[in-house]
């Protein structure tokens, strides 16, 4: 467990069962009054034994929680397990709302949901700015619908600063699960939105740079998410000759190395593959249009790009208590097979990150992959 000075208290653990690991994070919690609690779990858990134990450790506590690929905390990186970020009820007002169905989204239900939740902060507090409250989210990563949530989302929010992530299981790709004040959900978002007394900044960082080499989607399935031909040919043979690999030797590792990316705005944003399908073609973390240009990308030193925007954040902010972030379990892989990891652990340990890695990530109305996201708490003007 650690204490920070904001009042946040975060636990994990890697018991094994779900009674286990939630008997392990609220003997670390405590019992003090709490705002609301946010939970990252695997998706080997028994999720209603999960969602049973949170109810019974955290009685009448609102709770949030979603699957993930691996869990993020101030001890480091976790291959599995269980994490939560408590919120104390002094310095934090948190209200949360479902967004269900999200493969058929109901965008004005949704914009409506998001400015109910904007509504009872401002009666709460009608002396507050907007200035002083962020946003979560959490989709299902399996829906194929981030960016209709997220545009939703932000749109309603107007202005307040948005970061999230895409629930994942393992690299699995059976099931992602959500859950919301008790219940469980699939094909669901949950947006969390937040207002505090402390100084905070949200941030994106990624480690890619755009290459000369281009691909145009010629034949897609967009709602599925999958490419069938880049530059008229079967898509993975014409990523694999691009990169110079075996066609039948792609795997996660390849597609985290060598990621793709569109232009948006006059700056990259990667586009990553999920996994090459039995007839050659490609499956995406993100939307692929037919028609899109993508540009394959080059590594940049990740730990190096992580450092260097977490020191703009800390100096930004004049110190930082604590992240609650968003890490593409894509840069996870890539970390792994270039042997850095370590270093990236060592930033988690130095700046108290926690949080989990995700099937997509997101950063005000943009979903991204290969790209770690979060939001920076400052430390209290006193400390």
């Amino acid at each position: 467990m650690r204490g920070h000075l904001c009042g946040i208290r975060t636990a994990w653990t890697v018991a094994a069962t779900a009674a286990e690991a939630v008997a392990d994070v609220a003997a670390g919690i405590g019992s003090s009054r709490l705002s609301h609690l946010l939970a990252f779990f695997s998706p080997d858990y028994l999720v209603d034994d999960l969602n049973t134990a949170l109810a019974g450790a955290f009685p009448g506590t609102p709770i949030t929680g979603c699957t993930m690929s691996g869990g993020i905390c101030p001890a480091g990186g976790l291959e599995r397990g269980l994490v939560v970020v408590a919120f104390p009820e002094k310095g934090f007002r948190v209200v949360s709302a479902i967004l269900a169905a999200i493969d058929h989204l109901d965008v004005a239900r949704t914009a409506s949901s998001v400015r109910a939740l904007r509504r009872i902060l401002e009666t709460e507090s009608p002396d507050s700015a907007p200035s002083r409250r962020f946003a979560l989210c959490f989709i299902d990563g399996l829906a194929n619908a981030e960016e209709t949530v997220v545009s939703a989302i932000a749109w309603a929010l107007d202005g307040i600063p948005l970061v999230g992530g895409s629930a994942g299981d393992d690299l699995s790709f059976r099931e992602t699960v959500l859950l919301h004040e008790g219940a469980i959900h699939r094909r669901a978002a949950v947006v969390v939105l937040v207002e505090t007394d402390y100084p905070f900044q949200i941030f994106k960082s990624d480690h890619f740079e755009p290459t000369a080499t281009k691909f145009v989607v010629t034949a897609s399935d967009d709602e599925q998410r999958i490419v069938h031909e880049l530059n008229a040919e079967p898509a993975a043979r014409e990523y694999a000759m691009a990169v110079g690999l075996d066609p039948e030797a792609l795997t996660p590792m390849s597609f985290a190395a060598y990621p793709l990316a569109v232009k948006v705005g006059g700056e990259y944003f990667c586009r990553s593959i999920r996994r090459m399908n039995a007839d050659g073609s490609l499956s995406f973390f993100c939307a692929i249009d037919e028609g899109v240009v993508l540009t394959l990308a080059r590594p940049r030193d990740i730990v190096e790009t992580t450092r260097s925007e977490l020191s703009r954040v800390e100096a930004a902010l004049g110190g930082i208590d604590l992240i609650i972030g968003f890490d593409c379990i894509l840069r996870r892989l890539d970390a792994e097979s270039r042997q850095v990891r370590q270093g990236i652990c060592d930033l988690y340990r130095r700046y108290d990150v926690v949080g989990f890695e995700t099937y997509g990530e997101q950063y005000r109305a943009m979903h991204l992959n290969q790209t770690f996201t979060g939001i920076a708490i400052g430390r209290p003007p006193d400390s």
